[in-house]
């Protein structure tokens, strides 16, 4: 069930409908867009809300697209260090398992 929250965003306050268990998550969003939409308005009361609001998203989802890009940069190279551990040890057991079979013949 959905509990309406009220989030100030520069200097105006926001009804919001949240679920309880996202309540925290959406007053954090809440607090870091409007300490950007103030550093992006600076000392300038009268910028247009509307293309603050606009530079505040693009800045955001610029950020966004950098993190997920190195995320992705990461998943590859775990990705491959972790190919390079797997044949590794399927090297360590085919010798392992040849010396073994050495030993049985004898």
């Amino acid at each position: 069930m959905s509990d309406p929250v009220t989030v100030r965003i520069l200097d105006r306050d926001y009804l919001i409908a949240c679920e309880p268990s996202e309540r925290e998550g959406l007053v954090s969003a809440a607090h870091m867009l409007d300490e950007r939409m103030r550093d992006i308005r600076g000392g300038n009361r009268m910028a247009a809300i509307d293309r603050i609001a606009v530079m505040a998203a693009l800045n955001l989802a610029h950020e966004l697209l950098q993190s997920r890009q190195a995320s992705s940069h990461r998943d590859q190279q775990i990705d491959r260090t972790l190919g390079e551990l797997n044949r590794k040890l399927d090297g360590l057991l085919r010798s392992e398992d040849r010396g073994q079979r050495a030993e049985d013949r004898r």
